[in-house]
């Protein structure tokens, strides 16, 4: 597993964590990958990223 494959696990893995008190957008980014790491996701990870990257356009009115 690359590093920025491992990165984007834990990445995922925290995106539902925030300090209390917190909402998604403060605690939370949008995740950006090269096309060498979305070549490399499994179904299950690149459905988990674009649900992350959703909720952040929908609730923080990230752009792509």
């Amino acid at each position: 597993m690359g590093k920025e494959l491992s990165a984007v696990l834990i990445a995922l893995a925290l995106a539902g964590c925030s300090p209390a008190g917190g909402s998604f957008c403060t605690a939370a980014a949008p995740l950006r990958l090269s096309a060498k790491t979305v070549d490399a996701l499994s179904d299950a990870e690149a459905r988990a990223l674009l649900a992350h990257n959703r909720k952040g356009t929908k609730l923080c009115g990230w752009r792509p």
